[in-house]
């Protein structure tokens, strides 16, 4: 009986390797969009992080490659090429449950901003990755030196091995991305790519299964027991956090006020306080920009607003409180998942708000009415999608508003670096005949106004006058008597949609900042 089952068990084995080479393809791909998935909580999803995680994976694979050509020439044993992929699926098991303390530690990191902690985490995270990613690359030179029976049928041996591998890798693309991550999470997702290459290798490894199937039920009990939070809140009580297609979201309690929070967690996007409508933040200001026009005879209120970016919808509530239930207001905002997190924690339940899911670009392009108000707040804390602050997009939104309309663009800044409100103002001033800017004191934002006619700062100041709305009022007896109020002396670089270096900016601010220059 022995001998027939080691025969079959010869015989069975060859017959895995192609699957094996499949599953490898896919999970590889798999891991990738996890260590994005990842690390977005913590260190965004910027350009320059996908750069440095995609060419991390390439020479990971790389290098697996090379390692796996010369042990399958030394050792060209099936056995040894089950047991690279029975470890390689436990380590991806794994990451998810050793990265989440790394992770809090690089929080603490951008608490107390701290460059080398925030950096040596980052790169502890991502050298989590390397052992698996090298592991997998040894596959397809390994499989085919193992299916290679004649070197005259080689060039169709190797198309098969990375014609399946491709296989594999366009599955492990869609299948996070479309399925497992919104359905059920980054950290299972991982955790099943995992089980799915020890559960074949355990089959490859039959009369070793014991060891690698208990490795498999250990990463299953830490993945059921060990805590299941993707991070903490900096500061106040967690209500709610959900992994979206879009991103990280956080509901947060914070004495009286209920926050929403968004991927890296360094902005409050949303604020609802039953206590008080106005926040302090630069939502506030946004029901002023009817005043930006031409000097007016009676307070002109406005019938039409857009907001790019509704997120919880505190600006559209603050309008509608403004300015009564017979002001519109179109809030668009990408992720379907914000606009439900709106309805439920943020009260956004006013009949003349209207939330539409859409990109903002896109919405714009789309639709042709016009607005006497278009708020453009669709960023994602710190970055800024690039296509949001190019003169086209600036463009568009002149296309979109009524004569004497204006344009209303929250900025992100720090104390002293205005860089990001330069290059969004300039580029402005390449649209609108006058733009004006306001600095939100308890907030590092600054608001840009674009209008559409030209407009002097007594216009301003009178119209500002005029309001009588008790919000609306507060806000602008704050802008005049504060002297909030100027006119934008930038007239800088002009972003385009061939050249917007926005997050090169933001990565510079934030490294300046961060190390006090």
């Amino acid at each position: 009986m022995g001998g027939r089952a080691t025969d079959l068990i010869a015989t069975f084995r060859p017959r895995l390797l192609l699957p094996l080479v499949f599953i490898s393809g896919m999970a590889s791909l798999g891991v990738e969009f996890g260590a994005a998935r990842l690390l977005a909580p913590y260190f965004g999803t910027s350009l320059y992080v996908w750069g440095v995680l995609i060419g991390l994976i390439l020479i990971y694979l790389s290098a697996g490659y090379v390692i796996g050509g010369r042990l399958a020439d030394r050792h060209p044993s099936d056995g040894l090429l089950y047991q690279i992929t029975a470890w390689a699926g436990l380590w991806i098991g794994v990451i998810p449950l050793v990265s989440y303390p790394i992770l809090l530690i690089s929080q603490q990191g951008f608490k107390e901003l701290s460059v080398g902690l925030v950096l040596g985490t980052l790169l502890a995270v991502v050298l989590l990755f390397a052992a698996p990613v090298v592991l997998l690359g040894c596959v397809s030179p390994f499989a085919i030196r193992l299916l290679l029976r004649d070197v005259q049928t080689g060039g169709n041996t190797a198309g098969r091995v990375y014609a399946l591998s491709t296989a594999g890798s366009i599955l492990g693309t869609f299948l996070p991305v479309f399925w497992f991550i919104p359905t059920f999470g980054t950290r299972p997702t991982l955790v099943g790519f995992g089980l799915a290459l020890v559960g074949i290798s355990v089959a490859g490894l039959w009369p070793r299964r014991r060891l690698y199937a208990s490795f498999a039920v250990a990463v299953i009990l830490a993945w059921i027991f060990l805590p299941s939070g993707i991070k903490p809140p900096q500061v106040g009580q967690l209500v709610y956090e959900k992994e979206s297609p879009y991103g990280y979201i956080q509901v947060v309690k914070d004495g009286s006020k209920t926050e929403l929070i968004l991927n890296e967690g360094q902005a409050i996007h949303s604020i609802y306080d039953p206590n008080s409508l106005l926040t302090g933040g630069p939502w506030d200001y946004m029901v002023v920009a009817d005043a930006f026009r031409p000097a007016q005879t009676i307070e002109v209120a406005p019938k039409d607003v857009a907001i790019l970016g509704l997120a919880g919808g505190t600006s559209a509530r603050q309008y509608t409180a403004a300015y009564g239930s017979g002001i519109q207001v179109t809030g668009v905002e990408i992720d379907p998942d914000i606009i439900d997190v709106a309805h439920r924690y943020f009260h956004l339940d006013q009949p003349n708000v209207h939330p539409v899911v859409a990109d903002a670009r896109y919405w714009l392009d789309t639709q042709a009415k016009q607005y006497d108000v278009v708020v453009m707040d669709a960023y994602r804390q710190p970055y800024i999608p690039f296509h949001l602050t190019t003169r086209e997009f600036f463009s568009e939104v002149r296309d979109h508003l009524r004569p004497g309309g204006v344009a209303v663009v929250n900025a992100g800044r720090t104390a002293t670096d205005y860089r990001l409100v330069d290059a969004i103002a300039s580029t402005m001033a390449a649209v609108y005949p006058s733009v004006y800017l306001v600095d939100v004191p308890a907030f590092s934002n600054t608001l840009v106004y674009g209008t559409m006619e030209p407009v002097t700062m007594a216009d301003v100041v009178h119209n500002l006058g005029l309001i009588s709305e008790p919000v609306a009022k507060d806000v602008a007896q704050t802008v005049v008597n504060d002297g909030r109020l100027r006119v934008s002396p930038y007239h800088d670089q002009v972003f385009t949609d061939d050249l917007a270096p926005v997050e090169k900016l933001i990565d510079e601010i934030i490294f300046n900042y961060a190390t006090g220059h």
